[in-house]
Order: C-alpha cells, then structure tokens, then sequence
C-alpha cells in the first residue's frame, strides 16, 4: 500500500534548463563550463557544494580561481541559479491535491543553499504559500551530506522522515536514481520529459 510520495525536484516538479546555465557560466569565462554539468548530476566544485562537501563561501572562491577576471558573488548566483526555469503553477495545486487525499509528501532534491535559498525558495511563494507548506518533509543533498544516486541518501531519508520505503513511491527524471531507489526498497517511477508527475499517481 503507497501511503508516502516522495518527489524528486528538477525535472519532476520545477522545470529545468542546463544549457541557459552553462551559458550564463561561459559568458563569465568558465572554460568547459558544459563539462561540470550533467544531465541529472553536477560535477567539481557544483557537486561539491550540491553533496555538501563545501558551503556557499568556499564554493565562491573555488569558482573565482577558475574565472579569467573578477566577478562578485552575486554574479557567480545568478549564473547558477539560470538552471531554474520556474514551477508551474498546476504542479503546485496537485501536490496540493495529493496532500489532501491523504498522502504523506515528501521532497527528496540534489540541490545546493544558492538555490535552495533564492529561486527555488522563489518558486514555491507562487500562490501565497511556503515551500515548506506543501511536504511534510524535506531532505535535501546538501544538508544530508550525501547526493543521489548514493545508498546512503536513501538510507538517511527514510531515517530522517521517518517512513518506510515499502510505502512509499518515489518520483525521479533520473534512471540512475531511480534504479538505486528501487534496490533500497522502495516503489519508484521513472518521469519522463514532457509528462506530468500526476499521471503516475496509481488510483486509490
């Protein structure tokens, strides 16, 4: 019996661009700026702040070393943050919808705090509410100290939240993950491009 969904971010509920972002990093001078981004995983200094290996302040300087001129802080976020396209609004009123048919719903995102904190946080203020007023439970990578498809992220979220995998449905764009996802024990479905997180939902 599915009592939990547990959701995946980018690509799942926010839409997401990595080309706009490598080239906002390559108009700043990051040379092979498309080599640190992946399709589903990010790569050197963008894991590292995303696994929460470094923080903000590291992540800046590590970044500026590779750069062929000086550029501010706030430069180096909005560049970063051009991965994010935004939440459409419909995505935001079916996880409502979910909630209130009694589903336990969870966020479990690879993401970094530039995001987390700006944009992302952004987003979810769309109809007046929280990010937070939509899970009952978050468990980002940066803060779990571990990123996807990595066991032990899933260890730690089903610890943390407090649920069991063999209830719980997860939602990734990533086969990887959800491939790992599955060898943990939980239910998974894999979101492909272009359909909507709510038509995987299996009928009650």
């Amino acid at each position: 019996m599915i009592r939990n969904l547990l959701f995946d971010l980018g690509g799942v509920i926010i839409d997401i661009d990595r080309q706009c972002c490598v080239d906002a990093f390559e108009s700043l001078g990051l040379k092979n700026a498309d080599a640190y981004f992946g399709l589903y995983a990010q790569s050197g200094v963008f894991m590292a702040i995303e696994d929460g290996s470094i923080g903000v302040e590291a992540f800046h300087r590590a970044l500026r070393e590779k750069l062929p001129h000086v550029v501010s802080d706030y430069q180096i976020d909005i560049a970063f943050q051009k991965f994010i396209v935004g939440i459409p609004e419909h995505r935001l009123a079916s996880l409502r919808k979910l909630r209130c048919q009694g589903y336990g719903i969870y966020l479990l995102s690879n993401t970094n705090p530039i995001m987390w904190h700006g944009v992302i946080a952004r987003e979810f203020c769309k109809e007046g509410l929280r990010r937070e007023d939509y899970f009952d439970g978050i468990v980002t990578s940066f803060e779990a100290k571990y990123a996807k498809p990595d066991a032990r992220i899933f260890h730690y979220t089903a610890q943390h939240l407090g649920i069991l995998p063999s209830e719980t449905l997860f939602f990734d764009d990533s086969e990887a993950n959800v491939d790992a996802a599955i060898k943990e024990g939980f239910k998974a479905v894999h979101v492909l491009p272009g359909t909507e997180f709510i038509n995987y939902i299996p009928a009650k």
